[in-house]
């Protein structure tokens, strides 16, 4: 949808720049060039954002599921690890091989 909106307004700033302003050709078709990348870039990041977040997400519902996921090689579970969920690191229990490792939540599958 923010694809076509952004589509749509950039074809309305053409046809604005074409019957209103004194630029050549090639400035309005630069302009127009120069704002179809910022608004693109923009998408993109914000989908990539959303992707990242969705698997954030992801992994800490199957932990609190009480399932094991793996992170960076190792099995973690709650029984071995606790979760942060202000820094979103898994931190290893008391009384555990892991005890006091930290692991970053973006670094499960």
């Amino acid at each position: 949808m923010a694809y076509i909106v952004s589509f749509v307004l950039l074809i309305i700033l053409f046809y604005i720049m074409h019957f209103f302003t004194e630029l050549t050709k090639m400035h309005k078709i630069s302009i127009t060039m120069v704002l179809f990348i910022i608004i693109y870039s923009a998408i993109s990041y914000n989908t990539y954002q959303n992707n990242q977040r969705t698997k954030l997400l992801n992994v800490v519902t199957k932990y609190n599921q009480g399932k094991t996921i793996k992170c960076n090689g190792r099995d973690i579970n709650a029984t071995t690890y606790s979760l942060s969920i202000g820094t979103y690191t898994f931190i290893g229990k008391e009384n555990t091989p892991h005890y006091a490792e930290m692991i970053s939540v973006t670094s499960c599958e």
